[in-house]
């Protein structure tokens, strides 16, 4: 009897947390506004050059008041090391305008007041606001409420486990995922289980050239599996 997808992310997680050394370090404790901002910028971004243009944004506009009624070009060119400053800076203003106007002030510290799926979906109503982004916003920032966000590394892993079908679209699969997670599992477990994903994604698990042969959960991988050979062992 095959076993369930969910049986098989638990076992992952699992095995994922011992390699990866869970509880993993939390790597923000930003407030949630900022967070938002944060994520944002990330959008099709390496790392590196989305933290150097928040902090470039940060250290050229005092408040975020003042990035909201600055000339759209000056917010531009602070974010001029992320992809598409110019589609960024605007979105940017769009949604702090927003979210003044929804909440009468620049701060998305109500959100702690909301359950996890009430918060994602006022996020989700901001402009150029997705899943990916407002569980981040949620799970990484200091509101650490159990929300799991889902990236390219961590898809791909879960698509290749089998766990979720390869026709599974990123932005779909964050439903989908959630849905498996054990409901008693709170930020920290959320935490540690995206984190553990990703980073095998990044270490292990490429998007091209995979190194199957040193994957920690190759005997739980069909697709690891049939590119080394079928009945391979883990040493």
């Amino acid at each position: 009897m095959t076993d369930s997808p969910r049986a098989t992310l638990l076992r992952v997680h699992e095995v994922l947390c011992r390699e990866h050394g869970c509880p993993i370090p939390w790597f923000s404790d930003r407030d949630p506004l900022s967070e938002l901002v944060s994520a944002l910028l990330s959008h099709r971004t390496r790392n590196a050059d989305s933290a150097r243009a928040y902090r470039q944004l940060r250290e050229r506009f005092p408040t975020w008041e003042a990035v909201r009624d600055a000339p759209t070009d000056e917010v531009e060119s602070a974010l001029a090391p992320c992809t598409w400053p110019e589609q960024k800076a605007p979105r940017v203003q769009a949604v702090l305008r927003a979210i003044e106007e929804a909440v009468g002030a620049l701060t998305l510290d109500a959100l702690a007041e909301r359950s996890v799926e009430d918060a994602r979906a006022w996020l989700e109503a901001l402009p150029g606001v997705g899943p990916k982004t407002s569980a981040a916003v949620l799970l990484f920032s200091r509101l650490r409420m159990p929300a799991l966000p889902v990236d390219s590394h961590h898809h791909r892993v879960a698509q290749r486990l089998g766990i979720i079908p390869d026709t599974l679209a990123v932005g779909p699969s964050h439903a989908v995922l959630s849905a498996m997670l054990p409901e008693d599992w709170g930020a920290r477990e959320v935490y540690d289980h995206h984190e553990a994903l990703m980073l095998h994604g990044q270490r292990v698990c490429h998007y091209r050239q995979p190194a199957c042969q040193r994957c920690a959960v190759l005997t739980e991988c069909p697709f690891g599996k049939e590119r080394v050979g079928v009945g391979t062992t883990v040493v």
